[in-house]
């Protein structure tokens, strides 16, 4: 298994090694949103064998980057266990009087993904449409829509511009419409996270998140899908590995 979106840091957990353990071989790609968390994760990835990372600014943190931000998210690139930018995007949920701002850094991360061809990994609440006139500009990268959970005909836009879309714990929920969306797609266009201290899947909705929960997404969209567990697992396992570059001999 892989999980390809986590924030399995100091903030959220007091036992770290634990929740790294439970997953046992599987894959974890942890993500960062700030320049604390972007050296958490460097440091986690040094760690731990089955740690990756993707380090980058989230649209919430624009006000709280430094004159060093870039120059962290840059110099780290080269790391093999680094293996994207991200979390980056949009998100106007709670405010819109920086979406020039928001834009911005959004654009100029995607500038040093371009420069070195690393895959994005994207937020996007309550910008969808922004969030794709930027994107299908940069068609040649790998991008990642981490939390999809929007429309058939949005899925199907983003597929369109090499884009693959994150499926966690809201594929789970009891009111969730994500169901009908997954029913219609290919199942290589679905990459499989925890978004782990977040959106924690049935049956242990309400409790803290963590990877290994990976599982419950996965029997979901078997499912869904009417194909078994094993094949879900398979497929979305080198889905991760192609859209990360974990192996190149495979993609």
């Amino acid at each position: 298994m892989i999980d390809t979106h986590a924030h399995i840091l100091n903030e959220y957990y007091d036992d770290i090694d634990k929740v790294i353990n439970n997953m046992k071989d599987n894959i974890i790609i942890i993500s960062g949103t700030n320049d604390s968390d972007n050296i958490e994760v460097i440091k986690l990835c040094n760690k731990y064998k089955n740690v990756y990372g993707t380090i980058g600014i989230h649209p919430e943190e624009i006000d709280n980057m430094t004159s060093d931000s870039y120059k962290i998210i840059e110099e780290n690139l080269s790391s093999p266990k680094i293996v994207g930018i991200g979390e980056i995007g949009l998100d106007y949920h709670y405010t819109k009087d920086n979406k020039e701002k928001q834009k911005e850094v959004f654009i100029n991360q995607l500038n040093l993904a371009k420069k070195y061809n690393k895959p994005v990994v994207v937020h996007s609440r309550d910008a969808i449409a922004d969030t794709y006139e930027i994107l299908k500009k940069y068609k040649e990268l790998k991008k990642d829509i981490h939390c999809f959970s929007g429309s058939l005909e949005m899925a199907k836009e983003f597929i369109k511009i090499n884009c693959r879309l994150g499926i966690g714990g809201v594929l789970t929920f009891k009111n969730s419409k994500l169901s009908e969306v997954i029913k219609q797609l290919p199942i290589d266009s679905f990459l499989l996270e925890t978004d782990s201290p977040f959106l924690t899947p049935e049956p242990f909705r309400g409790d803290k998140n963590e990877p290994y929960n990976i599982i419950y997404v996965a029997k979901k969209i078997a499912e869904i899908k009417g194909i078994s567990l094993e094949e879900v697992l398979e497929i979305t396992k080198n889905n991760a590995i192609c859209q990360f570059d974990l192996d190149k001999k495979m993609c």
